[in-house]
């Protein structure tokens, strides 16, 4: 064990850890923001969006960049204060749990690049950078290692020594906290059933907004250019635009987070509230470009099932089997079973209901939309906002109305 790869193991898991660490930032952003962008989001095959709101982002609710902030920090601790004299035989034992756990995390690498290369199709730069902390982790204590027998027999020297250091103790607390807390208290995906969503009655915030947030918020509003196409139309007063696609984990999101607001100016004012899903497919049958494959038969199914009354029933079943690799016989499927049409009928008028899809599409481009989702309320984009300022914003503008007092 040599100083050069004690350094090297530092600065592997400090790379690991930071990677993790900004990685669990960006998943908190999405869970609690819909519209948010993380500086990783590139494209829709290089997005850590696509991968950490996947079904392989997360285990048991806990983000999958918790457990490399847990295994990077420690690294780091065995690294940095295990082999803090590199040439001990203390140090070439750390280097051999380090080995241990690097091997552990190289399997973890070959299982989740698998499904993000493969499965999803999709490059995450964090997961990328997390992976090359590993195996550089790997590789190192590979080298720096002794031999892995003698790791039994002296691990019981190691906890003694461990116990008797103040240091040794503290970062052991320190590190079995962290975890807990990443573990215990990161927020869980709300994983709901968006079915569920759409047929429960319709309720409010529970976070409040003091007055000066509030008036905030409002000037906030009076501040914003209005685009002239997304104003209202008719006898409503305030429009509520959203560009959508059924394929979008955001979209998705967003109808968990937002969708009792909606429904709750929907029943209060009908007619005066007036509330559009608007599509904007990332698919490129559907000129918005994109990689999502079956992104334009959803909202073409959709279109079919509002005839029969069964949109948002349709619309809850598609973001509950949300998958990036969904099909065109699953939207079928799914569309014969909740609304009972069959997949002759829907091949039959597939080529009619795109049109109206692609039309949506030419409004959000001349709206200047460039992903999803995007909303506008009475002509103003609304960036990602938490569901209390989304409520308020609605309730701003019916009171600027003359709706609501």
């Amino acid at each position: 064990m040599t100083s050069r790869s004690r350094s090297a193991l530092i600065a592997l898991s400090a790379l690991g850890l930071a990677a993790s660490s900004y990685g669990l930032y960006v998943h908190y952003q999405l869970l609690t923001d819909p519209g948010y962008s993380s500086l990783c989001d590139i494209s829709e095959t290089v997005s850590c969006q696509q991968v950490f709101q996947s079904q392989y982002g997360s285990v048991a609710g806990v983000p999958v960049a918790a457990g490399g902030a847990v295994w990077s920090l420690l690294v780091l601790m065995l690294s940095g204060w295990g082999m803090r004299v590199p040439r001990s035989e203390a140090a070439s034992r750390a280097a051999g749990y380090v080995f241990l756990l690097s091997t552990v995390g190289l399997a973890a690498v070959f299982y989740f690049a698998y499904a993000s290369f493969f499965v999803l199709r999709t490059a995450c730069p964090v997961c990328l950078t997390i992976y090359v902390s590993i195996i550089g982790v790997f590789l190192v204590s590979a080298s720096a290692a002794g031999p892995l027998g003698a790791l039994a027999s002296g691990m019981g020297q190691d906890l003694t020594a461990l116990r008797h250091s103040s240091t040794g103790l503290t970062l052991a607390v320190v590190f079995v906290v962290v975890s807990l807390g990443l573990v215990l208290g990161f927020p869980r995906d709300p994983g709901v059933s968006a079915a569920a969503v759409a047929l429960e009655p319709a309720g409010v915030p529970v976070e409040t907004l003091a007055e000066e947030q509030l008036a905030e918020l409002h000037a906030w509003v009076d501040r914003q250019p209005r685009s002239a196409e997304a104003m209202p139309t008719g006898d409503a007063k305030v429009r509520l635009l959203k560009f959508n696609d059924y394929q979008c984990p955001s979209c998705r999101q967003a109808w968990i987070l937002y969708q009792s607001i909606i429904a709750k100016y929907e029943a209060s004012h009908p007619g005066v509230f007036e509330y559009e899903s608007r599509d904007f497919p990332l698919e490129a049958e559907c000129g918005a470009g994109g990689v999502h494959g079956a992104a334009c038969e959803a909202a073409a199914a959709v279109r079919m099932a509002r005839e029969k009354n069964m949109g948002k029933e349709l619309e809850a079943a598609l973001f509950d089997r949300q998958s990036p690799s969904m099909t065109r016989e699953e939207v079928k499927s799914v569309l014969a079973e909740v609304a009972q049409i069959s997949g002759e009928d829907f091949d039959a008028r597939y080529d009619g209901m795109l049109e109206a899809v692609r039309a949506d599409v030419q409004l959000g481009q001349r709206l200047e939309v460039s992903g999803t989702p995007t909303f506008f309320l009475n002509g103003i984009r609304l960036g990602g906002l938490r569901p209390v300022a989304f409520d308020a914003v609605i309730a701003y503008e019916l009171q600027k109305a003359g709706v609501v007092s």
